[in-house]
């Protein structure tokens, strides 16, 4: 078998075992839910959702979490998405629970962390008793600790040591009232994976993940965007360069990287010589500490 062949015939081994993941979930839970940012990950999450029940609808609807500090080219391809395809899309803002006194916002903070009371009370006021996410075990240390069917509690907290085995791809869905489950069928996916999976399918991204000029200042070792939420400090500087996103999320937390790639095959070369993940590279909130992922996740946290 040639290199190409191996590849297509390991994707599609992951492809199988993510249509089946997403198909029990909907066989074995009552009102699930996909959560879908916009980013490359959720973006061949939908698309395996989208074929796991083709040609009918979705069963579910899809649900973003909006921190009001998106990257407008995300916001605008999130919305084309959904609307081009007919699906139900729910916006649960972070804007909307801090103004209603839910969550309380730092003066020079990002909203990440705010996320988490936002997604839960999403959770809870539609009664989604799954949430199903394009999370991977090779973005981050905690989320290596992930089951498939990550279980969470009656206040929507992860407790690792509490999960449950999932021997031969066996999932246990069983919950009790109040509980509910995450879903995360990419867990055995990497980045290339999901890069070359992106690339069999031919799927369409936000333009922000490839090369293109952008205003930014060095803070911290990381690019950000000069935004009307990140303005330069008195020892800053903001410059021209040409960037792309490994990964998407909030602006004020969310790092480019220096890259000359304007298509997907150039994007996979890169990748392919990459040596730290997205997340490590790219995302200030999980440099706060060693634990910053698990924390916001023991909390609630996709």
């Amino acid at each position: 078998m040639s290199a190409t062949a191996s590849r297509i015939s390991q994707l599609r081994a992951l492809e199988a075992e993510a249509v089946f993941v997403i198909r029990e979930v909907v066989a074995e839970l009552v009102r699930p839910v996909l959560l879908f940012s916009g980013g490359k990950d959720s973006i061949a999450l939908l698309q395996l959702a989208e074929k796991a029940f083709r040609p009918i609808p979705l069963p579910f609807p899809i649900l973003h979490v909006d921190t009001g500090h998106n990257f407008p080219e995300v916001i605008e391809f999130r919305d084309r998405r959904v609307a081009d395809a007919g699906h139900r899309l729910i916006v649960a803002s972070v804007q909307a629970s801090i103004d209603s006194g839910r969550v309380t916002e730092a003066p020079a903070g990002s909203r990440n962390r705010l996320q988490t009371v936002t997604l839960l009370d999403a959770l809870e006021e539609s009664q989604f008793d799954a949430a199903i996410g394009g999370a991977r075990r090779d973005e981050e240390r905690a989320r290596a600790k992930e089951r498939v069917i990550s279980f969470r509690d009656e206040f929507g907290q992860w407790e690792p040591r509490a999960q449950r085995p999932e021997p031969w791809d066996l999932y246990n869905a069983r919950i009790r009232r109040g509980e509910h489950i995450r879903v995360f069928p990419l867990s055995n996916w990497t980045e290339l994976d999901v890069w070359r999976y992106i690339e069999a399918e031919q799927l369409e991204l936000p333009s922000i993940y490839f090369a293109h000029r952008r205003r930014l200042l060095e803070r911290d070792g990381m690019l950000l965007a000069e935004s009307e939420w990140i303005a330069p400090r008195p020892d800053e500087r903001v410059d021209e360069a040409i960037v792309r996103y490994r990964t998407v999320g909030d602006m004020t937390v969310t790092g480019a990287v220096r890259s000359q790639a304007a298509d997907i095959a150039t994007v996979i070369a890169e990748t392919e010589t990459a040596t730290v993940s997205e997340r490590g590279e790219t995302r200030a909130d999980d440099r706060t500490s060693e634990a910053a992922m698990e924390d916001r996740k023991r909390e609630g946290y996709f």
